[in-house]
């Protein structure tokens, strides 16, 4: 087995893993404190956290080549923060079955990117790949400093790799 595909194999594991944490937490919100303005590049944890599921879907669809593209973006948010739980598992799972399906020689081939107005793009899945696991990474940070303004404790999402220090959740994932 090549680093590279265990590597991106094992970041797929741990992006569920933060997920899940970070939207059990944001259950325990009540829908007005879920949908409440807050400061961050989206101006709520709903529309932060709906933004990267709505990103998880177009870039998993671009790497299993399923000709959704764009009109992902089309697609309803989900209103309640179980309902958002429930539709980033199932893109999550999506996700570490291509993880897991992936051979050596998928890492360089080019999938299509349509940017809109800007046009097509080819990327190769390696870098759509690391690209979506460092997006969520990015934007979870921010839905995570925006649960710390509420009454919920944000859930410590970094205890995934480390044996030592590794959450009993994790666990599941590897």
């Amino acid at each position: 087995m090549s680093k590279a595909l265990d590597h991106l194999r094992l970041m797929a594991r741990n992006n569920a893993y933060a997920n899940r944490r970070l939207c059990e937490a944001c259950c325990l919100l009540t829908r007005q404190e879920f949908e409440a303005d807050r400061s961050g590049f989206f101006p709520s944890i709903r529309q932060t956290l709906n933004h990267n599921l709505e990103v998880d879907r177009y870039y998993i669809d671009a790497v299993e080549e399923g000709g959704q593209g764009r009109s992902v973006f089309g697609a309803p948010h989900p209103e309640t923060a179980a309902r958002l739980k429930a539709a980033q598992e199932e893109a999550d799972r999506r996700l570490i079955a291509f993880c897991d399906g992936l051979r050596a020689e998928d890492l360089e081939r080019t999938v299509a990117q349509d940017r809109g107005p800007r046009g097509v793009f080819f990327e190769t899945v390696a870098n759509t790949l690391l690209h979506l696991f460092q997006h969520q990474i990015h934007h979870r940070g921010q839905a995570h400093a925006m649960l710390a303004g509420t009454g919920v404790r944000p859930p410590q999402l970094d205890e995934f790799f480390l044996e030592f220090d590794r959450h009993e959740t994790a666990q599941e994932y590897l």
